[in-house]
C-alpha cells in the first residue's frame, strides 16, 4: 500500500515533474508489432457519448441490436463503440441492458467466428454503475462461451481531462493542483458517490469488500517507465479470481507500455475485463494522433442559420463555462426552468416556450444557448432513484427541442453526458455516427449518419467535466468564425 496520503491535494509539478522519461518512439514501435497479432474485435461499451474523446474515424452505434453488432464486427477497423447511455439508467435498467448486450455480442461473435475484447468505458472521475456493469458482462459471457475472465483492469487515466493515477491514487487536475478524486465534487455525486481516491481502496469500497485493496495488482509508473515489460506481464499472469489490476499512468506512453505487456499476457491465455476511461481505447485500438478539427472540416453545408448549444450538465465546471460563454455578444441565451418538472402542466408550457423561441432565433441566423436552471433539483435524502428519473424527464424535455426543431442549425453542441446521449439518439435519431475527431482536447465531434434527422451535421459532444473555464466559449467561437 502507498505511503502517500490519499486525501491531500498536491502541486502538479511536484507530482509529475520527477517522473522518469522513457523512449516513446521505441514504445510505439513495440506496440505496433504487438497490435498486429492481437486479432480481436474491440467493442467499447460507452456509458455516455463522451468516451470517443480520444479517437477518430471510428464508428459509434447507438443500439446493441444484432444488426448493429454485425455491422461493427464486419468493419475493417479493429474497434467500434456502442453507446449504452447507462449512466442515465437505474441499476435494474443497467443490469437488463448489459445482459442483452453481452448475449448479442456472443451471438455475433459465434456467427462470425471472431474473438473479442470488451472495454467498459466509464467516467474518468470514477462515476457510473461500477462494479455492476462489468460483473454482469463477465457472468453473461462466461455462461455462454468457454471463456474464463481472470481479472479486471482499472485504468481511469485521461490526459486530456487532467486525470492522472500516481502511487495508485487517482487525481483530478484543477489548474496548478492535483486533487485526489475522492475529494472532488464528482465523489459527492448523489447517484454514484464514493470516498476513496486510492484505487485499490476505491475498488474495495465499491464492491463492499468483496475485492480487497490488498489483493489488487498494482502496475507502477517505475515499472512502466523502465520498460520492464516482462515483470508487468508476469504480474498479469498471476491474476486470478477476477481480482483487479490498477494501472498507474500520467501519459499515453504508460498506457502503451501496459498494453504491450497486456497483449503478451493475453497470448499466454489470460482473459481480462476492462473498466477504463478514454485513453485505453485509443491505444489498444491503434488509433493515430490527429490535429484538432477546424471549422472548415466541420461545417460542410453553410445554412445561414444559427448554431444550437444545449447545456444540461450541472457540475461546477459546466456552470463556470456557461458563465464565460455568456460574455459572448453574438449568442442568445434561454434559461429553461427545469424545476417545473414537478408541475407537469407548467413544465409542458415551458418546453413549448423554449422550443418556439429557439426556432425563431436559429431561423434568423442567431446562435442560441438553451440551459437548464443551474440549481440542482434536490428531493432530500434517500431519493436518489427518484431524482435520477426526474433528471431523465428533464433530459427528455431538452431532447425534444431538437426533435421538434423544423430548421437545420449550422451545428449542435450538447453539454453533459446524459444530455448529449439523448440528443444524439432521440433528438437526432442517430443509429450510426462517425467520430470525426476532437474540436478541443477531450471534446469529440460526431458526423451524423444518413438516417439521422440532420444528416452530416457536426454534433459536438462536450463533457460536463472537461476543459478550462473558457473552453466552451472558445469552441463556439471556432464554429462561428
Amino acid at each position: 500500500m502507498t505511503i502517500i496520503e490519499s486525501n491531500k491535494k498536491r502541486l502538479v509539478q511536484e507530482v509529475l515533474g520527477n517522473i522518469q522519461a522513457t523512449d516513446a518512439r521505441a514504445v510505439k514501435d513495440m506496440l505496433a508489432n504487438e497490435l498486429v497479432d492481437l486479432n480481436k474485435k474491440i467493442i467499447v461499451l460507452d456509458d455516455d457519448p463522451t468516451g470517443v474523446q480520444t479517437v477518430h474515424d471510428i464508428s459509434v452505434y447507438t443500439d446493441w441490436s444484432i444488426e448493429s453488432l454485425e455491422q461493427g464486427f464486419s468493419e475493417e477497423n479493429a474497434m467500434f463503440f456502442i453507446l449504452t447511455n447507462s449512466r442515465g439508467f437505474t441499476a435494474a435498467e443497467t443490469e437488463k441492458a448489459h445482459i442483452e448486450m453481452a448475449a448479442n455480442i456472443v451471438k455475433v461473435a459465434k456467427k462470425q467466428s471472431k474473438d473479442f475484447i470488451i472495454i467498459s468505458r466509464g467516467d474518468s472521475t470514477l462515476r457510473g454503475h461500477y462494479p455492476l456493469e462489468t460483473e454482469v458482462l463477465k457472468n453473461t459471457i462466461e455462461a455462454a462461451l468457454d471463456i474464463h475472465y481472470h481479472g479486471e483492469v482499472i485504468l481511469p487515466f485521461f490526459k486530456e481531462g487532467g486525470r492522472y493515477t500516481v502511487d495508485n491514487i487517482h487525481y483530478v487536475q484543477y489548474e496548478d493542483y492535483l486533487v485526489p478524486a475522492g475529494e472532488t465534487e464528482f465523489a459527492k455525486d448523489r447517484t454514484f458517490g464514493y470516498s476513496k481516491s486510492h484505487l485499490g481502496e476505491w475498488v474495495e469500497e465499491k464492491t463492499s469488500g468483496e475485492f480487497k485493496a490488498t489483493n489488487t495488482t498494482y502496475i507502477t509508473l517505475e515499472s512502466l517507465r523502465a520498460l520492464d515489460i516482462e515483470t508487468i506481464s508476469n504480474q498479469l499472469l498471476q491474476v486470478n479470481d477476477f481480482n483487479k489490476v490498477v494501472v498507474n499512468a500520467v501519459d499515453y506512453v504508460d498506457v502503451e507500455v501496459f498494453v504491450i505487456a497486456l497483449i503478451k499476457a493475453m497470448k499466454c491465455g489470460k482473459q481480462f475485463m476492462f473498466r477504463s476511461a478514454a485513453a485505453l481505447t485509443k491505444v489498444i485500438g491503434g488509433v493515430s494522433d490527429k490535429a484538432l478539427l477546424t471549422r472548415e472540416e466541420l461545417i460542410q453545408e453553410e445554412t445561414g442559420h444559427g448554431g444550437l448549444i444545449l447545456v444540461g450538465s450541472h457540475v461546477k465546471k459546466t456552470t463556470e463555462q456557461l458563465e464565460a460563454l455568456k460574455t459572448s455578444e453574438f449568442i442568445e441565451f434561454i434559461e429553461f426552468d427545469s424545476h417545473l418538472v414537478l408541475q407537469p402542466a407548467k413544465f409542458q408550457e415551458e418546453i413549448d416556450r423554449v422550443i418556439e423561441t429557439t426556432e425563431n432565433f436559429v431561423r434568423t441566423g442567431k446562435t442560441v444557448t438553451v440551459y437548464t436552471r443551474r440549481e440542482r433539483l434536490d428531493l432530500g435524502e434517500g431519493k436518489k432513484e427518484e431524482e435520477l428519473k426526474l433528471s431523465v424527464k428533464i433530459s427528455d424535455a431538452v431532447t425534444s427541442i431538437v426533435q421538434r426543431l423544423k430548421v437545420r442549425p449550422n451545428y449542435i453542441i450538447a453539454k453533459g453526458g446524459i444530455t448529449s446521449s439523448d440528443i444524439g439518439t432521440k433528438g437526432l435519431e442517430v443509429k450510426r455516427a462517425t467520430v470525426a475527431g476532437q474540436i478541443k482536447p477531450g471534446i469529440p465531434v460526431w458526423v451524423t449518419g444518413e438516417e439521422s434527422k440532420f444528416p452530416g451535421i457536426a454534433y459536438i459532444i462536450f463533457p460536463g467535466n472537461v476543459g478550462a473555464v473558457t473552453t466552451l466559449k472558445e469552441t463556439v467561437e471556432i464554429l462561428n468564425k
